[in-house]
């Protein structure tokens, strides 16, 4: 619509100029001059500009950004007036998939399109497509670090790794992923994609001391929130937050909740999972102890040795035995049925107990004792200690209800000490209390029974029994075994520990223990190592808590909080100690104060609890307490349709856009 001239070539409608800049011609081209008027809908503007642009090209990918008011023109049947454009507005007319670099959990960078039109959280799902990351929910991405010291920003450069281009893999239009020779077919295009392929799911064996040494470790807790401010949000574009083309970003998983790990469809996944946790362990971004620690060196050192020859198609295995096996195996269930009901009927009418004899300690300031032996009662949730068992008829001691209780491993192999370290929340802060066990089975059934009760579960829950198998199983791994062969020698075995234990022991000391380690993990499998490394993992005390600094209401000092995926922790900045924890079963409501950016949470029995956040947007922490509720709501059924209407709402992106 060029607009109605009279014979002074004056307009008498109601049409007006608008220039659009295009970003294919370059930055330093003239806008592209166009006849609008309000009424016009997006489209027909888009079409006026390829009119008149002349080029023979796919433009389908194009679409309209306004730079002054950071908004994407993505509704092609609104009209100008509608969102409000005048002839003032600066508009580019610019591709919404663009190329970035993305630094891996493995710290590899591959080269990939991303859509910088959708919200972080739809581009993370497409990225996760192309790289074949099942539950991308569990993603984010965040902005790489900016390094001050000019001489380290060289030394990085001169050091770059390689980068893999994966700008022209081009998905089917199905949805579900496409398996051929073991790989999603999209991998099997050209010899490059292969190799990218195999960076993506074998692990990297050429670790070198120097890597480590370069990368920054936290020292503080106050460190450990700095990685929480450089998070994206979640509900808005990458073009919104100033990302460019090429620029350089970080893809992790954000949020420690994993759900459905196969290792039949999650090569990848599981590979950037245990990538991502082994150098939260080197990098003590996860506090060890020395065995945990020997632990974790020796199960590097057997995924590094079969992952040297490993083929990415043996991942798959014969699908079709699998599929016979799984259909035998459901056969077999059902044929067995009666005596499966009855076993669930049993669990029902009769709630397991422990009682035992315990020795236990109460910590408290300026005194002296040591721990006591008591008569112990585990029953549901709740804790209670006597004398003897005669007294256990009377009033107990104490009794202490594990609901929303801290659970802290503290053991020792060597030293036969295996204690379980509960911080109970009490009107006047935390209750502590030490529990020392005898032997590794009575430590293993009472943790398992503390850490069910500290979710509000009893010991009549499914997942009781392998919660114990999973403590005994990692018990194990950190036991001498004397009668197995000795492990050839472990050349550079010593990389395999985080610096504070490579300068806590000489290379002579610490390889034999590590080989010694060894052979209790030499059996296993690639995929089996991976899952024990990463199951290892989340057994530790400071898994998977994200910190933050705040400044809680009525408070007149910063302090630390720290969010898990199934709790609160508020934590004394200056010594580092639990002071509350909150579960979100028992949160009723949350919301943010936008414009004194201030989060206020009720839970149950009319606590509230409010914080304003110093160290990172309130946004990222609301993200973050939204998110893990959201990933809570997955179910076997459900957990192929992202619900991203319901992930937004949950995290307040309509609040923050």
């Amino acid at each position: 619509m060029a607009g109605i001239k009279t014979a002074t070539g004056e307009y008498i409608d109601d049409s007006w100029e608008l220039s659009v800049f295009v970003e294919d011609l370059g930055p330093q081209a003239d806008p592209v001059p166009l006849r609008v008027s309000g009424s016009m809908h997006i489209g027909g503007v888009m079409l006026q500009i390829v009119d008149k642009l002349k080029l023979q090209r796919d433009w389908s990918d194009h679409a309209l950004w306004w730079e002054q008011k950071k908004m994407w023109l993505l509704n092609t049947h609104w009209s100008l007036d509608k969102y409000g454009v005048l002839a003032d507005a600066r508009l580019l007319y610019t591709p919404q998939h663009k190329p970035v670099r993305l630094s891996l959990p493995n710290q590899c960078v591959v080269r990939i399109r991303a859509n910088f039109a959708r919200p972080v959280f739809s581009a993370v799902i497409d990225i996760c497509r192309v790289l074949g990351i099942r539950h991308p929910e569990e993603l984010s991405l965040l902005r790489a670090p900016v390094e001050k010291d000019k001489r380290k920003q060289k030394e990085k450069e001169g050091t770059a790794t390689q980068t893999y281009d994966l700008t022209g893999v081009r998905l089917p239009t199905n949805a579900e992923q496409q398996l051929f020779r073991g790989m999603p077919a999209h991998f099997s295009d050209s010899a490059n994609t292969e190799a990218c392929y195999r960076m993506l799911s074998v692990s990297q064996t050429g670790l070198t001391p120097e890597q480590i040494l370069r990368m920054h470790r936290p020292g503080s807790l106050v460190e450990k929130t700095q990685i929480n401010s450089r998070w994206l949000d979640s509900s808005r574009t990458l073009l919104q937050q100033d990302i460019k083309e090429n620029d350089h970003l970080w893809l992790r998983f954000k949020y420690y909740s994993f759900f459905d790990l196969e290792p039949k469809y999650d090569a990848v996944r599981i590979n950037q999972l245990y990538e991502q946790a082994r150098w939260a362990v080197l990098l003590e971004e996860t506090d060890c102890t020395e065995e945990e620690m020997v632990v974790f060196a020796a199960l590097q050192y057997r995924i590094n040795q079969l992952s040297l020859n490993t083929n990415p198609a043996d991942h798959a295995g014969d699908s079709g035995l699998d599929d016979l096996d799984a259909a035998l195996a459901t056969l077999e269930v059902k044929l067995e049925g009666k005596s499966t009901t009855l076993n669930v009927l049993d669990s029902l009418t009769a709630i397991p107990e422990l009682k035992d004899y315990l020795r236990i300690l109460r910590p408290r300031k300026l005194t002296l004792k040591g721990y006591k032996q008591y008569w112990v009662t585990f029953k549901e949730t709740s804790i209670s200690y006597y004398k003897s068992p005669e007294e256990a008829l009377g009033e107990p001691v104490q009794q202490l209800n594990l609901k929303g209780c801290e659970v802290v491993p503290d053991v020792n192999i060597s030293g036969q000490k295996f204690c379980i370290k509960l911080l109970v929340p009490s009107p006047d802060g935390m209750s502590e209390l030490h529990l020392r066990c005898a032997d590794e089975q009575q430590y293993a059934h009472w943790m398992a029974g503390c850490r069910l009760a500290a979710k509000g579960k009893t010991m009549a829950d499914a997942s009781y029994q392998a919660e114990v198998q999973n403590i005994l199983s990692f018990l194990q791994l950190q036991r001498a075994n004397p009668d197995a062969p000795l492990a050839p020698e472990a050349e550079g075995a010593q990389w395999l520990v985080s610096p504070r234990y490579q300068k806590k022991f000489k290379p002579k000391q610490l390889t034999p223990r590590i080989l010694e380690a060894y052979q209790n993990v030499a059996q296993l499998s690639l995929t089996d190592a991976k899952m024990k490394f990463i199951q290892a993992w989340q057994s530790l005390p400071d898994f998977g808590i994200s910190y933050f600094v705040v400044r809680f209401k009525g408070s007149r000092k910063d302090e630390i909080l720290g969010i898990a995926n199934n709790r609160l922790i508020r934590i004394d900045l200056a010594v580092g100690d639990v002071v509350k924890t909150w579960r979100y079963s028992n949160m009723r409501q949350w919301n943010v104060n936008w414009d004194i950016r201030q989060v206020a949470i009720e839970f149950d029995e009319h606590i509230n609890v409010a914080f304003s956040c110093i160290s990172a947007s309130c946004k990222i922490v609301h993200e973050y307490i939204g998110g893990y509720i959201f990933l809570s709501t997955r179910t076997a059924e459900s957990a192929q349709e992202l619900k991203e209407d319901l992930f937004h709402k949950l995290t307040g992106g309509h609040e923050a856009l």
